[in-house]
């Protein structure tokens, strides 16, 4: 990908804070209506969305790709093998690279793990930064950038620290084949009534992970406008914490959790 200079994430803060309490401090409430809202994991092939009890599985060969079922994940093969089998190549061919730069081979497979343990954090902290609840046509435009750097830790999710955020053009991914499977994303996600894919690029050293999350238009999403997204996002990441759930508000936009 290219490296152009990336706009600082604090261009796109929020000019009123909701809470008085740390947002860690905060814990989910449920939202004022049933609707599914996308910004969690989405079933590849099907489009359901993860429950409590139905946990999802990934891909064995991208570990990027999410699905509901063996079976969904066998109907999806034939759509998804292109994309699959380019991005495991992608994974092999930087083992060398981050084994002299970091001292772990598996640092591609690591990223791809933490990626998982916290997508809901990382989905949430895109829609935060883009300012998709105010601003819907954001994205379109602009992608959300993490910067890691890496650590050792015997827990694969807890090997990444935060150093920097940054909002992107989405011009900044330039691989066509990973466009391409933005584009379908975002074909199905309009053609179901949302708003398009919001994008969130994780990248440590020459490591890079892209997040595709189909959006809900704002008005059916309850989640509350955050301008200290960056600060919630490094706490989770640091603590390891993986009870993250997104803030909810009444449909007056009061505190009731």
């Amino acid at each position: 990908m290219a490296q152009p200079n990336p706009t600082p994430g604090s261009s796109f803060t929020m000019a009123t804070a909701y809470y008085t309490q740390p947002a860690a401090a905060n814990y989910h409430t449920p939202p004022v209506h049933q609707h599914r809202q996308r910004g969690y994991r989405i079933c590849d092939q099907c489009g359901a969305a993860e429950t409590p009890t139905v946990r999802f599985r990934l891909c064995g060969g991208c570990m990027t790709t999410q699905y509901c079922s063996p079976d969904c994940q066998k109907i999806h093969w034939p759509s998804h093998r292109t994309i699959c089998q380019h991005t495991a190549s992608q994974l092999a061919g930087v083992k060398q690279q981050t084994l002299s730069s970091f001292g772990d081979e598996n640092l591609a497979k690591n990223l791809r793990n933490f990626t998982s343990t916290h997508t809901s954090l990382l989905g949430w902290a895109g829609f935060q930064a883009l300012q998709l609840k105010r601003i819907p046509a954001n994205v379109r435009q602009n992608a959300l950038l993490i910067e890691l750097d890496y650590q050792n830790h015997p827990e694969s999710h807890r090997r990444f620290s935060v150093t920097s955020t940054h909002i992107v053009p989405r011009q900044y991914i330039r691989d066509p084949l990973v466009m391409a499977d933005i584009q379908r994303r975002e074909e199905r996600c309009r053609a179901n009534g949302g708003i398009g894919t919001l994008i969130v690029i994780l990248q440590c050293g020459s490591v890079s992970q892209v997040i595709p999350v189909e959006v809900d238009p704002p008005n059916k999403i309850t989640w509350d406008s955050r301008e200290d997204w960056e600060t919630v996002l490094r706490h989770f990441v640091s603590d390891g914490r993986k009870d993250f759930k997104p803030i909810s508000t009444t449909s007056r936009g009061v505190y009731y959790g």
